[in-house]
């Protein structure tokens, strides 16, 4: 198995700014990738997606076996070239989305079998065929291994139970994969937020590495409800325990100030929907949060989303044009707010790259902490 070179170019306290060189590619750090859950980062073509700074992007295994079918994305080439990325392309592994279905699953030693949110058919998802899918039918360049997440909060009993399929899963899933010149396999750290279960996913992960090994390591578990402060307790307990030379990858997360800490605890990589999840909804991201388009202020207000923004939709449309589009249902709304967000994602990331490599990180992340508190109430 491939493991990729992880260049680390500068570094202050925990957080680093590097390059993972795969062969499509060079990856920033630290990188946000937006989410192309089915083939498509919605509402964004993938040139824009390119444009606003992405360096990679993210397949979804689940939504995509399912429909149109991982054996059809294989008959056009690959995912690369069915949705006309030519950049890296990481895929999850399903098992989130799986987790997700509640009742429609069920989980076994063999795998989790459930059935389809689309049609009710019934499906089996193995860290043999999760590996499958990813490497072989869609040709993603990262693959993360099959795993299972828990729910929270949970049991120590519960998270420690998961945790250790999780590990039995992570080392099929690595004989599996076997070895390849150019795609890796990432391992997933779990363990909800008891610190001694964080720390033995890491070690027995590190440990039962065969071959080459692991070439990233990702943190699961998270963006489930427990709230931005547990997330940093956890980070600060899970990250010292991964081997320095590798890339860390927090998945499904987040909100910008929750990306910011992260950083600051030495995670290279995010992945999350709300660029255009919340652009779908009239939400604008900005350094002090995000604020909803449809309110009637915007109604004529005639300056640009961001004009310090290098992207056509943040500096070239008013407020007021915007705020026009999605109160009357137009998707070109959508659209200009997905592309908006998806490019002040990249722009935040940019500038900590930047920050960390001038050794300002300190400073930036403390004046973005406080630019996201809310204002006091003096009334």
């Amino acid at each position: 198995m491939a493991v990729f070179p992880f260049d680390i170019h500068a570094a202050e306290g925990a957080a680093r700014t590097g390059l993972l060189r795969t062969p499509r590619g060079d990856i920033r750090t630290p990188a946000f990738m937006p989410v192309g859950t089915a083939g498509t980062v919605k509402g964004v073509y993938m040139d824009q997606v390119r444009q606003a700074g992405s360096d990679i992007i993210l397949g979804n295994t689940y939504h995509l076996m399912l429909r149109p079918g991982a054996e059809c994305v294989r008959k056009f080439g690959g995912l690369h070239k069915f949705v006309g990325w030519g950049g890296p392309i990481l895929t999850d592994s399903g098992g989130f989305q799986v987790w997700s279905l509640s009742r429609l699953r069920k989980v076994a030693e063999q795998g989790v079998t459930f059935q389809s949110h689309i049609d009710g058919s019934e499906y089996e998802l193995t860290p043999e065929r999760a590996v499958a899918i990813q490497a072989d039918l869609l040709g993603a360049d990262i693959c993360m291994q099959l795993d299972e997440c828990t729910e929270f909060p949970c049991s120590q009993t519960r998270a420690r139970e998961s945790m250790e399929l999780s590990l039995r899963w992570g080392r099929r899933s690595l004989e599996a994969f076997g070895e390849r010149e150019n795609q890796t396999l990432f391992a997933i750290i779990q363990g909800s937020n008891y610190p001694e279960l964080r720390r033995e996913s890491a070690q027995k992960s590190i440990a039962g590495m065969t071959a080459g090994g692991y070439g990233g390591y990702a943190i699961g578990g998270l963006a489930v409800g427990e709230g931005h402060d547990t997330m940093c307790q956890t980070l600060d307990l899970t990250i010292p325990n991964l081997p320095p030379d590798r890339p860390r990858h927090l998945m499904g997360v987040g909100k910008p100030v929750d990306i910011v800490e992260a950083v600051h605890r030495g995670v290279d990589m995010f992945d999350c929907v709300i660029p255009t999840r919340s652009g779908r909804h009239g939400q604008v991201w900005t350094d002090r949060g995000p604020y909803n388009i449809r309110n009637a202020r915007f109604a004529g207000d005639m300056s640009s989303l961001d004009m310090t923004i290098a992207c056509p939709a943040s500096r070239d449309y008013s407020k007021a044009y915007i705020h026009h589009l999605v109160r009357s249902g137009e998707l070109l709304g959508s659209m200009l707010l997905s592309w908006h967000n998806v490019a002040y994602f990249q722009n935040l990331m940019a500038r900590i790259r930047g920050s960390i490599m001038n050794g300002t990180f300190a400073g930036f992340a403390a004046d973005f902490r406080q630019a996201c508190q809310p204002a006091p109430n003096t009334g």
